[in-house]
């Protein structure tokens, strides 16, 4: 697996952000808990490629309410305290990895 290299940063989430952001992902690992049963039960190719469709695109929703949120909350609070340049140019550079 795939090192994940995170930043040092963090931020707080009001209760309903949380809430939103777990509730997809508590929906994405069910999609993907259905997927791997597929497979183990011998369900046909289509049928389950449908499926891991369905789960790129609630992953995709989850990573545009993310990146919403976090563009309002910790881009704005940056620019305001005057990290411009810093805040973008790690904005832009995330926006090239997820953007694939």
């Amino acid at each position: 697996m795939a090192e994940i290299k995170l930043s040092c940063k963090s931020k707080h989430r009001e209760e309903t952000e949380y809430r939103s952001l777990m509730n997809r992902l508590n929906r994405i690992e069910g999609q993907v808990r259905g997927v791997k049963k597929m497979v183990e039960t011998d369900v046909y190719c289509t049928d389950i490629l449908t499926q891991v469709s369905a789960i790129q695109s609630a992953l995709n929703a989850f990573n545009k309410e993310l990146l919403t949120n976090h563009i309002k909350t910790c881009v704005v609070k940056d620019i305001k305290n005057g990290n411009e340049d810093e805040v973008i140019d790690e904005l832009m550079a995330t926006l090239k990895k997820i953007m694939k």
